[in-house]
């Protein structure tokens, strides 16, 4: 599964914090990264590897994407989600959404990664019931909270959470620069567009993704919400 973070702990101004992100058979992330290479292609046809897909600089036309019109970063925000839409059923989508004055004065990380990290393991354990078994792990962008997210997984795979041990997992969580993987690229933009959903009242990106979160008998595992 890969995971990035939306919104930020300690802005007062932001009142809700997301981790979201997808999982993926190993076959499936070559198939998705090419799809995304072509939408990055629309911005360097010459070096569409240079062109990071990052919501909020994306939607804001923030550093290096401000020369781009409005429109067309938009279009592209909405374009790589409509690949994930498109992609193998298999391939599911997770959110944590934490109203940050709900939990306080716990880390909203804590409260998002339990969530996240405890759904993934669920959702491994009903494949393995139906005689599909997975490992799985955790792949989140580079981040100020690796210290934090990777103390919680020892302890989550040794003393449990609040409803158990997770068992589902190969490995503790790993960590990658977002430039170099277009899965995490893809987890920003996922995350970004459950943010802004939240935060912000904005249903543009929101519904595209949606019919994608883990569900099981019409019951939705998939999307948390604490608010």
């Amino acid at each position: 599964m890969y995971v990035d973070e939306s919104g930020t702990t300690h802005d007062p101004n932001q009142q809700y914090f997301v981790l979201a992100g997808f999982c993926v058979f190993e076959r499936q992330g070559y198939w998705l990264a090419t799809q995304l290479d072509r939408i990055a292609a629309r911005f360097d046809p010459a070096d569409p590897a240079a062109v990071e897909l990052h919501g909020s600089p994306m939607f804001g036309g923030r550093g290096w994407w401000r020369s781009h019109p409005k429109d067309d970063r938009h279009q592209a925000i909405e374009d790589a989600l409509k690949v994930f839409l498109q992609s193998h059923p298999s391939n599911r989508l997770f959110a944590s959404v934490i109203r940050k004055s709900v939990v306080s004065p716990q880390d909203p990380v804590e409260a998002a990664f339990e969530q996240l990290s405890s759904r993934f393991d669920k959702y491994l354990m009903r494949l393995h019931r139906s005689g599909n078994t997975h490992r799985g792990i955790i792949i989140f962008d580079k981040s100020t909270y690796e210290t934090t997210i990777q103390s919680l997984a020892t302890d989550f795979r040794t003393i449990g959470y609040t409803w158990g041990v997770i068992r589902n997992f190969s490995e503790v969580p790993l960590f990658l620069d977002s430039k170099a993987s277009r899965s995490i690229q893809l987890a920003d933009l996922v995350a970004y567009a459950v943010f802004r959903y939240f935060e912000k009242g904005d249903n543009r990106f929101f519904p595209i993704i949606e019919p994608r979160f883990d569900s099981e008998g019409g019951v939705v595992h998939g999307l948390h919400i604490l608010q």
